[in-house]
């Protein structure tokens, strides 16, 4: 298991909930702010008044730095303002499973026995600062994996609720108050169910199409059976041609004819063109509702599910409208796998390997060892490599949400990638195998313009290979697709913004003028 962090502001449980947690779970117990006194041989108190709360701090970090850095899985409660440093907040995201505590302002005083005596609450009136901190500090609370009044809540009801919570083991996705989690599960129909009823919507605003409706249609709606939830079902035809602006009215047209308000939830069941689709949808309508993405391919569940980019196809280029709408939830279940074709699994790993180039050289080499069993769909040995992937996606999405920097470095294999798919009328290739070319054509041609070594394009066409996709466009298409290049909205003026692989794992972007792109790709 992994070490679990309570978090949240003073009184609000930690120190009751955390004991009873370790001990149901067999682990150690471990209070910051009693390891900092110790180490100090000084109260918290008598720190904080002498050394000032930026000194405190600094010792804060250092010891949750130290306690993260181990081994051994552990429950540690930490000092209410220790997520407020923002290199603390993510290493504890990283390296465990964070579960924020709540309770009312009132409620924290009544807890206190002398709020003089503690620094935060040393005010003429205590109520009044707990709830400006509280306000103050709700969007580094927000970014956990889990957050739990204990206002009027059993202690024991609490720890049920962690160690339900270990047994998901979801990844979060840290965004201030808009963060949320990502479950990646096999055969675990549940996780659907509840992660919609997380959201407690008025209705349900179910989308996905034809293909996926066959497949799994019974599977999606035995886990919403459950929730008796009223509200509408869409169902798209299937395939990259049909992600317009048509598709999205479909959706509208469906919602509004139902009555939906902004209490309802667009579930988006199916692969990267649902996703964008529907996230699109639920971010216009009624000017933006919640939206759950539930992928149904290999490619959705590592790179288009995550992340909130949404949109749609337009006659002069791919994904060329769209906005960014951050889902409520993202549910992988790695079962919906079984129904695809060899070839669209393939796809799916083209981009598992762009993030592995550009950001995570341990997974490269996981796909470089085990790619016969990956190919080969074995959910063993995919399990890994997805969840892998999903966590490098949101490392960069939490920090360049927008793209306007790092973030664009996942465009990598996506410049010739999606001008191929145009110019085959998104009918030729499937974006995978279209951005598994177009990766091998990119790195090529940053060996070729000195701006990155030379082996990397022969290193990822041979894993390319191995997983069973396309790593060479025809004689004459990458001339044929040139004019979807240049309308490409990565595009500036005259030069494009390409992601350079230094080495495996380390990217950086760099500014190339298109005529000099021309030359590199085309000779």
């Amino acid at each position: 298991m992994r070490t679990i962090v309570l978090s949240g502001f003073m009184a609000t449980g930690k120190s009751t909930v955390g004991p009873l947690l370790a001990a149901r779970l067999g682990v150690p117990f471990v209070d910051t702010d009693e390891v900092i006194a110790r180490e100090a041989q000084r109260s918290v108190p008598d720190i904080w008044r002498s050394d000032g709360e930026t000194a405190f701090r600094a010792r804060e970090a250092d010891v949750v730095a130290r306690l993260l850095g181990e081994p051994d899985a552990r429950v540690i409660a930490f000092g209410g303002g220790a997520v407020t440093n923002r290199t603390t907040r993510r290493l504890a995201l990283d390296r465990a499973l964070v579960v924020t505590l709540t309770a009312e302002p009132e409620t924290i005083v009544s807890r206190v026995a002398d709020p003089k005596g503690r620094p935060n609450l040393a005010a003429p009136d205590p109520i009044q600062r707990a709830r400006d901190l509280l306000e103050q500090r709700a969007d580094a609370y927000a970014e956990c994996h889990l957050t739990l009044s204990t206002d009027a809540t059993d202690p024991d009801a609490i720890v049920d609720a962690i160690v339900a919570l270990a047994d998901r083991d979801p990844i979060v996705v840290p965004l201030g108050a808009r963060s949320y989690t990502i479950d990646v599960c096999l055969d675990a129909p549940t996780r659907l169910t509840d992660a919609i009823a997380r959201c407690a919507p008025s209705s349900v605003v179910l989308v996905t199409d034809a293909n996926v409706q066959r497949a799994r249609g019974a599977v999606v709606e035995a886990a919403l059976g459950p929730l008796a939830l009223d509200g509408t079902r869409v169902t798209l035809a299937a395939g990259e041609r049909h992600k317009t602006l048509a598709a999205v009215s479909t959706i509208w047209d469906a919602a509004l004819g139902v009555g939906v308000d902004r209490d309802a939830l667009v579930v988006a069941v199916g692969g990267g063109v649902v996703g964008d689709l529907a996230g699109f949808a639920a971010s216009a309508l009624l000017r933006g509702v919640r939206v759950v993405q539930v992928p149904t391919t290999l490619l959705a569940m590592v790179d288009a599910s995550v992340g909130g980019k949404t949109g749609f196809d337009h006659a002069t280029g791919k994904n060329l409208v769209g906005a960014f709408h951050q889902p409520s939830g993202v549910v992988a279940d790695l079962a919906h796998l079984a129904t695809l074709s060899a070839r669209e699994r393939a796809a799916g790993l083209a981009e598992v390997v762009k993030i592995a180039f550009t950001h995570d050289a341990d997974l490269l080499a996981r796909l470089e060892r085990d790619a016969t069993a990956i190919r080969a769909g074995d959910p063993v040995a995919l399990m890994p490599i997805v969840r892998a992937a999903i966590e490098a996606k949101v490392r960069v999405v939490r920090d360049d949400e927008r793209e306007s920097g790092e973030r664009a470095l996942l465009n990598l294999g996506h410049t010739i990638g999606h001008a191929l798919e145009a110019h085959g009328g998104f009918t030729r290739y499937l974006h995978g195998e279209a951005v598994a070319i177009g990766t091998v054509v990119e790195l090529r041609a940053a060996t070729k313009l000195d701006l990155a070594p030379a082996g990397l394009a022969e290193r990822a066409g041979a894993l390319l290979a191995r997983l069973g996709l396309p790593i060479a466009p025809a004689d004459g298409e990458l001339a044929a697709s040139w004019s979807f290049v240049c309308a490409d909205k990565k595009r500036s003026r005259d030069a494009l913004r390409l992601p350079i692989v230094m080495a495996a794992g380390s990217s950086r972007l760099e500014r190339v003028r298109i005529d000099a792109f021309r030359r590199a790709v085309l000779g």
